[in-house]
C-alpha cells in the first residue's frame, strides 16, 4: 500500500491549491472559464514534469543511481498523466469545441476514481494480493529504547559505550546525533519531504535536527565496527590484537594504552609480563613513551623480589632511565643467573617509579603498566597451558573480554593449543561473538591473551555466560589445571543509567520530529519560534524566514490540532484556509498581470505555477538524495498532474455545466492559447516520459531513472529542462499573438 498512498495520495493532497483555485474562478466569474485557473494547472504540470525530473536526475551524487521501484504503479500514473492532457485536448478541440457538455464534466470527474482504483489494482497486484514489495508506511518516528528488534537500539547502546569511554564525548550531543541519524535513515514518503521542505522555507521546525561533525563520524565509525563484527568471525591470530593499539613482547598481556595527558610524557612498560629462559643470561624489557616528547625525561627503574630472589636467582637493578628529547622508547636489561639446580618457575618484578633525581611530576607520569613481572622458566620441559583463572567477570560496557592463557613449567620450543567457545545461558551472536582457534607460543613464550568480543547483555533479568575450553595441545606441552574457564557477562549499572539517559534523550528528540502537533499550544509555540524553538539548531536564513512567514504562520496555527476529532476537523479546516489563500493568490496573480502587461495564461503557467511547485521541488530534490529508490522524488509527479484535470478541471466543469444546464445554456470554454499550450505540453510530456524509459533501460544511463555517470545525467537534465523553456517560450508567444498556431 506504500506506492498506492505515494503515487495517488499525496499527490491529491499536493494538488489542493490547483484545484481549489479553478474552483474559486469558476464560481468567481459567475460560472464563466478563466484563463488563470487552468493555464495554473497546465503550467505546474509542466514545471513538475519538466524541471523537478530534470534537477532530481541532477541532484543525485556522481555515479550513484536511483529506480522507480514500483513500476506497475508508475506505469499508471504515467499512462493517466498523459492522457489526462489528451482528453482535455479532445474536449476543447475536437469533440465539442470551446464548449463543455456536461456528460464531458462528468467523465472528466469519473476517470479520478479510475486512476484511483487502477493505481490500487497495480500496487496490490493481481486479485488484490499484498504486495511483498510494499513496507508500512510512516509519518512520524518513534523509538522504544529497550526494544532490541528495533532499528537504532543497538546504535545507542554502540554510542554510549563510546561516551563512556572517552568523557569530552556529550551525552546530549550524542542524543541529538542519534535522533538525527535515526530520522534520516528511516524511509520516509513525499509527504514527509513536502512538510519538511514547507518548514525549512518559512524557518520552522525541521524534521531533520542538525548534528555535531564528530558526533556523525562517531556514529559512522559505530556502524562500520558493527557490520565488520557481525560479517567476521574473530579469532585469535598469534596472540596479538592489533585494534587495542598496543605490541606485546615475549607473548605478553595485550593492554589498552593510557590517553596521555597535554603537556605530559606518559612512561610505562611495552608489557605487563615478560618470560626468560633461565640459559639466556639476560632478559630485556621495553619501556615506551607517549604524550609530551618535546622534553628530555627521566624515570627510575628498580626490580623487587618474588619468587625468585636478588642474587641468587637475577641480579638487581636500582637506576635512572633517561630518554632524550625525541625518543619514544628505551630497553631495560637484567642479568639472569644460570645455575645447575633444578627449580619450578619463579618470578620477579621490575617497577618505574618517580626518581628523586628524575623529571618531575608536572613533566612526567607513570602509566598504567608501572610493574612487569618476569618469569624465570625451567628451559628443559615444554610447559603445561592453561587458562589465568578459572572464571571472569566481564562488565557489559566494555568491548572485549580478555582471557590469559599461561605457559607454565616450562617454555621450551613452539606449541599450540586449540580453544573453543560453549554457550551456556549466553548465545554467540546475541551476547558476544564465539568461535574456535588456535593460540600459538613460540619458544620461551608464556603468556597469550585470547580476545572474544562481548555485545552485552540482551535479557536484563540474566547475568548471561559462556564457556571457553582448551584442548589438543601441540609439541609436547599438556593441559594444565584449569582447561577450562567460565566468563560472565554482569550488568554495568552506571552504563546502564547512561545508556538509559541517552535513549530517553533520542526519545525525546524524534518526538519533536513528530508531523502532527497535540495542542493549539504546542502549534502557536512552533509558529511564534525560531524553528519551533530550538534557536540552538537555527541559522540565519532561518531567523529572516521566520520574520517574513510570521504572520501566515500564526495563522494557520489556528487551525485545530490532528488531537480534536480525530483528525478530520484539521483536514477540512485547512482545506478551508487553503482555500481562502488561493482566492487572494488568484486576485494578485491577476493584479500583478496587468501591471506588468501579461495576460493572465502568461502569468498562470509561470509565476503562478513556479509558487504552486516550489515546495514539491524542494521535497522532491530532498527525497532523491536521501531515499533509496526514485518513487518518493518522482513517482508522484504524473499522479498529481493527473487529479489535476479530472479533480481541478472536472468538479468546476461539473458546477459550472450543471448551472448553465439549469439555466437552459451551454457552458462556453473559449480556449484562446490554452490549445497550444495543452497540446504543446502533452507533446513534450511523451518526450521526457520517453526519456525516463530510455534511462531505465540503458546501461549509458546506468539504468536508472535518475542519477548515472556525469555526462549523460548533464544531458538528460539539460533535455528535461529544455523543454520547459520551449514550452514557457512558445506558449507565451502564442498568449501575446505573437504567433498563431491555429489547433
Amino acid at each position: 500500500m506504500q506506492c498506492f498512498h505515494l503515487y495517488i495520495v499525496y499527490s491529491t493532497l499536493s494538488s489542493a491549491p490547483e484545484i481549489l483555485l479553478n474552483v474559486i474562478e469558476i464560481v468567481g466569474h459567475t460560472f464563466k472559464a478563466g484563463e488563470l485557473g487552468p493555464g495554473t494547472i497546465v503550467g505546474s504540470a509542466a514545471f513538475n514534469l519538466f524541471i523537478i525530473t530534470g534537477i532530481c536526475i541532477l541532484s543525485i551524487p556522481a555515479g550513484d543511481v536511483r529506480k522507480i521501484r514500483n513500476l506497475r504503479v508508475f506505469a499508471v500514473t504515467s499512462c493517466f498523466g498523459v492522457l489526462a492532457y489528451v482528453w482535455m485536448t479532445m474536449v476543447l478541440l475536437v469533440i465539442t469545441p470551446e464548449r463543455v457538455d456536461l456528460w464531458e464534466a462528468v467523465l472528466t470527474l469519473l476517470l479520478f476514481p479510475a486512476l484511483i482504483c487502477s493505481a490500487y489494482v497495480a500496487d496490490k497486484g493481481p486479485c488484490c494480493r499484498s504486495n511483498k514489495t510494499g513496507s508500512g508506511l510512516e509519518i512520524g518516528l518513534n523509538l522504544e529504547a529497550g526494544d532490541p528488534e528495533h532499528p537504532g537500539t543497538a546504535d545507542i547502546i554502540n554510542v554510549a559505550r563510546e561516551v563512556a569511554r572517552d568523557q569530552n564525548l556529550n551525552e546530549d550531543e550524542a542524543a541529538r546525533a542519534m535522533a538525527a541519524k535515526i530520522a534520516r535513515d528511516r524511509p520516509k514518503p513525499s509527504g514527509w519531504y513536502r512538510v519538511n521542505a514547507t518548514r525549512v522555507i518559512t524557518g520552522g521546525h525541521r524534521l531533520v535536527p542538525k548534528a555535531n561533525h564528530t558526533f556523525d563520524d562517531l556514529l559512522e565509525r559505530v556502524r562500520k565496527q558493527s557490520k565488520e563484527a557481525s560479517a567476521h568471525n574473530g579469532s585469535l591470530a598469534n596472540g596479538i590484537s592489533e585494534k587495542n593499539g598496543t605490541t606485546a613482547l615475549n607473548g605478553s598481556a595485550v593492554t589498552t594504552e593510557l590517553t596521555p595527558h597535554p603537556g605530559k610524557a606518559t612512561v610505562e612498560f611495552t608489557t605487563a609480563t615478560c618470560a626468560v629462559l633461565e640459559n639466556e643470561g639476560y632478559v630485556r624489557i621495553g619501556v615506551k613513551r607517549t604524550g609530551d616528547m618535546n622534553k628530555e625525561i627521566k624515570v627510575g627503574v628498580e626490580t623487587i623480589d618474588g619468587t625468585a630472589q636478588a642474587v641468587e636467582d637475577y641480579k638487581p637493578i636500582n637506576q635512572l632511565l633517561t630518554f632524550r628529547e625525541g625518543e619514544s622508547s628505551k630497553d631495560v636489561y637484567i642479568e639472569i643467573v644460570d645455575d645447575d639446580v633444578w627449580e619450578p618457575d619463579e618470578f620477579f618484578f621490575v617497577k618505574l617509579y618517580r626518581h628523586h633525581e628524575g623529571s618531575s611530576e608536572s613533566d612526567l607520569e607513570i602509566g598504567k603498566l608501572a610493574i612487569n613481572q618476569v618469569t624465570i622458566v625451567n628451559d628443559d620441559e615444554p610447559g603445561k597451558l592453561e587458562f589465568s583463572k578459572p572464571s571472569y567477570i566481564i562488565k557489559e560496557s566494555v568491548e572485549s573480554a580478555q582471557l590469559t592463557i599461561n605457559r607454565i613449567n616450562g617454555a621450551d620450543g613452539e606449541v599450540k593449543v586449540h580453544w573453543k567457545t560453549q554457550d551456556m545461558s549466553a548465545v554467540s551472536g546475541r551476547e558476544y561473538k564465539g568461535g574456535q582457534g588456535t593460540v600459538l607460543f613460540k619458544h620461551g613464550e608464556t603468556s597469550q591473551i585470547l580476545t572474544l568480543d562481548v555485545y552485552g547483555i540482551v535479557d536484563s533479568k540474566l547475568e548471561p555466560n559462556f564457556q571457553v575450553q582448551l584442548s589438543d595441545p601441540t609439541g609436547g606441552a599438556e593441559l594444565g589445571k584449569i582447561p577450562k574457564t567460565i566468563v560472565t557477562i554482569i550488568n554495568d549499572e552506571e552504563f546502564n543509567n547512561m545508556l538509559s539517559r541517552i535513549a530517553n534523550k533520542t526519545q525525546q528528540n524524534l518526538d519533536g520530529l513528530r508531523l502532527d502537533s497535540g495542542s493549539w499550544r504546542e502549534q502557536f509555540h512552533c509558529a511564534m519560534n525560531v524553528n519551533g524553538g530550538d534557536v540552538d539548531q537555527a541559522e540565519t536564513l532561518d531567523y529572516v524566514m521566520h520574520f517574513l512567514t510570521f504572520f501566515w504562520k500564526v495563522l494557520f496555527a489556528f487551525i485545530p490540532p490532528t488531537s480534536v476529532g480525530g483528525g478530520w476537523l484539521t483536514f477540512l479546516c485547512s482545506l478551508l484556509m487553503i482555500g481562502l489563500l488561493t482566492a487572494v493568490v488568484s486576485d494578485l496573480a491577476s493584479i500583478f498581470g496587468c501591471l506588468i502587461g501579461l495576460s493572465d495564461t502568461i502569468t498562470a503557467i509561470t509565476f503562478v505555477a513556479l509558487g504552486t511547485s516550489m515546495p514539491d521541488t524542494f521535497a522532491s530534490r530532498s527525497a532523491a538524495i536521501n531515499e533509496r529508490w526514485a518513487d518518493s522524488s518522482i513517482g508522484n509527479i504524473n499522479g498529481s498532474n493527473s487529479v489535476n484535470v479530472f479533480l481541478g478541471l472536472g468538479l468546476p466543469w461539473l458546477l459550472a455545466t450543471i448551472y448553465w444546464e439549469v439555466k437552459g445554456e451551454k457552458f462556453l470554454y473559449p480556449t484562446g492559447s490554452l490549445s497550444m499550450t495543452v497540446t504543446l505540453f502533452t507533446v513534450f510530456a511523451v518526450i521526457c516520459l520517453s526519456l525516463l524509459v530510455c534511462r531505465r533501460r540503458f546501461d549509458l544511463f546506468g539504468k536508472a531513472e535518475l542519477g548515472g555517470t556525469r555526462i549523460p545525467k548533464i544531458v538528460s537534465a539539460c533535455i528535461c529542462m529544455g523543454l520547459w523553456v520551449i514550452y514557457i517560450v512558445m506558449s507565451s508567444l502564442q498568449a501575446q499573438g505573437i504567433i498563431n498556431a491555429s489547433f
